[in-house]
């Protein structure tokens, strides 16, 4: 009985012996090398996984090698051609100015012998130069655009010559005196000691219609003209006193200067480009307001579009949107513009200064005394406007990343036919004269220093860059809408 007990095994004890013998062959096996095959599921998981990175030169890259040389070298080949067309806008401007430095008119006014009481004599100082400016015309350029005109054409007035260069009509003009011959006459033949060669002629120009002109090219060869001409009727009028016995030595020791120079030229710079801080406003800082008409557009956009996004209230209608953006744009932009004119008064630009006849000298007089800031300040809004407009137009359209190239050539454009005389440019720049910033430029110009205005004409140009971009945003809004609507369906 006992020994039939000890040889009966239950079930149970059968399979734990048999679960240890598997426990002691499955280690058997592993302390062998012998790896576990994975199942089917951890097979799966690891063909889903994320795919282990190659080297550049992998056949899986083949594809994607090709598409992505492709795209590389398409869009170098656009990078390099808009280069070529948009940057040589700004080289060009340039590229004639030798030839075209005859436009820049200088008037020749010889009133020496034809006004009473100096008339009767034989005029010398006044035939003289205008002989030498007329062989200038003959000779190899580059040369100034002298021009000599009758005194009759200023009414017999020195002053109305004057006020022709102050209204644009030159950019110089050189007046003889009509008592030039008979002063230097008299000078010798009286000892007048109080004899002044720089009475004889006059150089009038304006500096602040465009400084960089003036001292790059007009000035200069004014300056070399005025050393020829006091040079040439100096050894001429020597020759004469010298010859003619009749004069004393004696009043020629009391008056040297009757003999050299014997004549000279007074300077009447009417607009002095000044003080230098003013720089600026009416170059390079402009440049600054068509960059932040620009970015605004990326800064102010997803502020905007909480509106069409239905987060926890009702997306707004289309036309209430449109409306909105333009509205807050135009409200942007006058702000803006605040803060971007704040700073040349901040760095004491005159603002403040009183009003000045055109025919004298004055260094920044006001034309609107203390409202003239606010006028500066309405100028540059409008012109921030027209071309903030016109950016926010494109950017809707074309997109990233196209819109910086189109800053590259909104830029250029506008400074090329701003920052540089357009009477220097080739004739097929003169679409400038229609281009915002030209106008921003003259206007400014007009305002800080008295010049002579065409701020109508100025602000009429820029109001219809306004109204033109203004009829373009609702398309342009509907455009991006439908970009965005079909990226979005792409996405899907």
């Amino acid at each position: 009985m006992a020994s039939g007990q000890r040889s009966e095994r239950s079930p149970a004890s059968d399979e734990t012996v048999g679960d240890h013998a598997l426990d002691r062959s499955d280690d058997a096996r592993l302390q062998d090398g012998e790896q576990e095959k994975p199942s089917d599921d951890e097979e799966k998981g690891q063909k889903d996984g994320p795919p282990q990175p190659v080297g550049f030169f992998h056949k899986g890259l083949n594809k994607v090698r090709l598409e992505v040389f492709q795209l590389w070298a398409r869009t170098t080949l656009i990078l390099a051609v808009f280069i070529l067309l948009v940057l040589s806008l700004y080289w060009a401007v340039l590229f004639r100015v030798e030839d075209n430095t005859s436009s820049l008119t200088v008037f020749v006014v010889d009133f020496d012998g034809r006004l009473p009481p100096f008339t009767g004599g034989t005029p010398l100082v006044g035939p003289m130069i205008t002989q030498t400016t007329e062989m200038m015309l003959s000779a190899p350029k580059p040369h100034l655009g002298y021009e000599t005109v009758q005194p009759s054409m200023f009414n017999n007035d020195p002053l109305a010559v004057r006020q022709a260069v102050f209204d644009w009509k030159a950019y110089a003009a050189i007046v003889i005196m009509p008592n030039a011959t008979a002063m230097l006459q008299q000078a010798v033949d009286q000892a007048n000691a109080t004899y002044d060669p720089l009475g004889a002629c006059q150089v009038i120009y304006v500096e602040a219609r465009d400084q960089d002109s003036y001292n790059s090219y007009i000035l200069p060869q004014l300056n070399a003209l005025e050393t020829q001409i006091t040079s040439k009727f100096g050894q001429m009028w020597t020759k004469m006193v010298m010859q003619n016995t009749s004069i004393p030595r004696e009043n020629l020791q009391q008056v040297p200067q009757a003999l050299s120079p014997a004549i000279g030229f007074s300077t009447f710079n009417l607009r002095p480009f000044r003080p230098a801080v003013i720089t600026p406003a009416v170059t390079i800082g402009l440049i600054y307001l068509i960059i932040l008409s620009f970015f605004s557009f990326s800064f102010y956009l997803p502020i905007h579009m909480k509106f069409l996004s239905a987060e926890g209230h009702p997306p707004m209608k289309f036309p209430s949107f449109i409306a909105w953006r333009w509205c807050a744009t135009i409200a942007a932009y006058f702000f803006l513009s605040l803060s971007y004119s704040l700073i040349s008064l901040a760095f004491q630009i005159p603002f403040n200064n009183h009003s000045a006849p055109a025919t004298e000298v004055a260094n920044n007089p006001e034309p609107y005394g203390k409202g003239t800031f606010v006028v500066y300040w309405m100028i540059n809004y409008v012109g921030m406007i027209s071309l903030g407009l016109a950016c926010e137009n494109v950017a809707m359209v074309i997109g990233q990343p196209w819109t910086a190239m189109w800053l590259i050539f909104w830029v250029i454009t506008n400074v090329s036919t701003s920052f540089y005389s357009l009477d220097l440019a080739p004739k097929w720049y003169y679409w400038g004269y229609a281009w915002p910033l030209h106008n921003i430029v003259e206007a400014s110009r007009s305002i800080l220093f008295q010049l002579h205005s065409r701020i109508g004409l100025n602000l009429g140009i820029l109001f219809v860059w306004v109204f033109i971009n203004t009829a373009l945003f609702p398309v342009c809004c509907y455009i991006l809408r439908w970009k965005m609507q079909k990226e979005k369906q792409k996405s899907q």
